[in-house]
């Protein structure tokens, strides 16, 4: 039975995630900072709500602290949650604006990581997703023909190049763990007001399979639902 933890997962993509591994034969543990919507995601799915807001050390550490008394274990760790940060023009972004998303989205898988590990490492098979995104590749946001390069998202886009980073660096660090980063996408969700053209469940394709990989599966990886990608 592989137990897997992701958080952000009362909606969007970590729900889809969520729904797909549950599907697979995975005990899913839903976390999410809101705990009534945490709690109505978990129980639409058959899961375990667990209330963890990533940028609170506190919040943190309990979920972990939870999850140790409950499972005792974790297999596959989900790094879902993230912000797109506030929609100003870049010479109006701040530096508290810069904060508050590095918070979320790259401080926050740290957070979640360093307080999972020790749960990981009692996994014959420990793995890591971070759910990062093409905005952050030189590759994809140089390319005409690719949606990532027509418009800019300083902060988002800033902030998903260093979580993809961070999975690299991680990957070479952790021998133990398999550490990936998975593009969702341009998928229809609340986070671009469903303007995306791909469905939730093609935008957690790489997701699942980053999540579903073997003790001969990839690490330090960056993919989409296409295959690996250039960064």
């Amino acid at each position: 039975m592989t137990t897997t933890f992701i958080t952000g997962a009362n909606r969007s993509l970590g729900y889809e995630t969520a729904r797909r591994l549950i599907a697979a034969g995975h005990t899913v543990l839903v976390g999410a900072r809101d705990a009534e919507r945490g709690r109505a995601a978990a129980d639409a799915l058959g899961a375990r709500f667990v209330p963890i807001d990533v940028s609170d050390d506190a919040s943190v550490a309990a979920a972990a602290a939870d999850v140790a008394a409950h499972e005792g274990t974790v297999d596959v760790l989900v790094n879902n949650a993230g912000i797109s940060g506030p929609h100003r023009a870049a010479d109006e972004l701040t530096a508290a604006d810069a904060a508050g998303v590095f918070d979320v989205n790259v401080v926050g898988v740290v957070r979640v990581t360093h307080a999972f590990l020790p749960l990981l490492r009692r996994s014959s098979n420990p793995v890591i997703v971070n759910v990062s995104s093409g905005m952050g590749s030189f590759a994809a946001t140089h390319d005409p023909d690719r949606v990532e390069s027509t418009f800019p998202a300083p902060l988002y886009a800033a902030s998903k190049s260093a979580l993809t980073m961070l999975t690299a660096q991680y990957a070479r660090a952790l021998p133990d763990v398999k550490v990936n980063a998975a593009d969702p996408g341009y998928t229809a969700t609340e986070f671009n007001g469903h303007s995306g053209p791909q469905t939730v469940t093609e935008g957690t394709d790489a997701v699942v399979e980053l999540a579903s990989i073997g003790p001969d599966g990839p690490t330090g990886q960056f993919r989409d639902r296409h295959g690996v990608l250039a960064w």
